[in-house]
């Protein structure tokens, strides 16, 4: 009976030792920031469990490329609308192309002057950033106003945007796109409802985020090989003293209980090498992850 008693302890004391309250990983991520030369905002929620935490939530940060990920929502309205169609073929001139910008498409088609389909600038801008296609796309739905009217009536108040990618062209411009952590969640976990498009493009945007090019060694390097992670990522350049606006990652990771969390990871105001900044977010992923993976 002794024994039976004593391997039920150790049972009770080996699950404790495993698990984690969510308060455990707040002053983890805490523990990972404390001492970072950056304003660091997070938002994280399970999206079958509900449970969710924020550090500086509310904090208005800039979004650089995460809102490429809210232009394909306006763009993919439209589609549903049936104003748009995937297999639509738009014609790009070559100075549509900017140079000093990065842009896969100008890469491969360099002198321009050529057709693309909507379904081909949404994978350009979507999962590989092109700066470019995206403001090809914000053109075509009628700008930055159309987008910004479209998540406000998602419910999104925490949203600013008004310049494109090529009007983001200085250290002060980098912070009027904006966004807050937990609006960006809220967002991400409207659209993986299916409470913002309809059920297919809803299917093929999570998967066009899925096959991000961009970003492998943020938030993606802090979960297991072949994690499934629907994300945006978002980066700026530095200023005069070395300072980096702002470095972004926000997604959905998929579990291997088939259950998802949302994590935004917002940086701005950063003073650090780009492969610890890189670091912070990966560690906060994995703290993340290591949190779900061990729930009971």
């Amino acid at each position: 009976m002794k024994k039976i008693l004593l391997f039920i302890s150790l049972c009770i004391f080996s699950f404790q030792l495993k698990s984690q309250t969510i308060q455990d990983l707040r002053n983890k991520i805490k523990t990972i920031i404390s001492t970072k030369n950056a304003t660091v905002g997070i938002s994280v929620k399970g999206i079958e469990d509900h449970d969710t935490l924020s550090i500086n939530g509310n904090k208005e940060m800039p979004m650089l490329s995460v809102f490429k990920f809210h232009i394909a929502l306006a763009v993919l309205n439209q589609v549903d609308k049936g104003k748009l169609k995937l297999d639509q073929k738009f014609f790009i001139k070559k100075e549509d192309l900017l140079p000093e910008t990065w842009s896969p498409i100008r890469e491969e088609y360099k002198e321009g002057d050529m057709y693309l389909t909507l379904d081909q600038l949404l994978r350009y801008t979507v999962s590989h950033s092109d700066n470019n296609g995206c403001d090809i796309l914000l053109k075509i739905i009628g700008g930055a106003p159309v987008v910004q009217k479209f998540i406000n009536q998602q419910g999104i108040k925490d949203f600013t945007v008004k310049l494109n990618e090529q009007q983001m062209n200085t250290f002060e411009s980098y912070f009027i796109n904006t966004s807050t952590p937990l609006a960006t969640t809220d967002l991400l976990e409207k659209f993986y409802k299916g409470k913002v498009l309809k059920k297919e493009t809803t299917k093929y945007l999570y998967q066009i985020m899925v096959e991000t090019s961009r970003g492998l060694t943020w938030m993606k390097a802090g979960l297991p090989t072949g994690t499934e992670l629907a994300h945006r990522t978002g980066i700026s350049g530095r200023n005069d003293d070395n300072i980096r606006a702002a470095m972004n990652d926000v997604g959905i990771a998929k579990l291997p209980n088939g259950k998802h969390f949302i994590l935004s990871v917002y940086l701005k105001n950063i003073n650090e090498e780009m492969k610890d900044t890189e670091k912070i977010i990966a560690d906060i992923g994995s703290a993340v992850w290591e949190y779900y993976i061990n729930k009971p």
